[in-house]
């Protein structure tokens, strides 16, 4: 089906991960970590510092890339904040430079 020799399929299986791979790895269990101990908050950006702190040399895109792969995501959620118009302010109020009246005498 795949045109594989049965010697070189039990030869890939039986040979060692790259180095490349088990540095992954490692990466991957330090990313997760940090992100449990920081209880799920810590997004790409923190986690990354934290990395770089303890002497890893890595970029905040590969740290994000490798957060999308296991599925970890900050679960910050913002405070809620009423959001309402301020009338009782101390500002100046701008001046009716075209001098349009908008009140009607007539129902329409």
């Amino acid at each position: 089906m795949l045109k594989v020799s049965r010697s070189g399929y039990y030869k890939w299986r039986a040979s060692e991960a790259s180095e490349q791979c088990k540095r992954k790895e490692l990466l991957t269990e330090c990313i997760k970590r940090h992100f449990h101990d920081s209880d799920e908050i810590y997004g790409s950006p923190r986690i990354h510092n934290e990395l770089v702190k303890e002497g890893w040399i890595v970029s905040e895109r590969t740290v994000g890339l490798i957060m999308r792969e296991q599925g970890l995501h900050s679960c910050m959620a913002r405070k809620f904040r009423v959001m309402t118009t301020d009338s009782n302010h101390d500002m100046p109020i701008a001046p009716n430079v075209l001098q349009q009246d908008f009140a009607s005498n007539e129902a329409e």
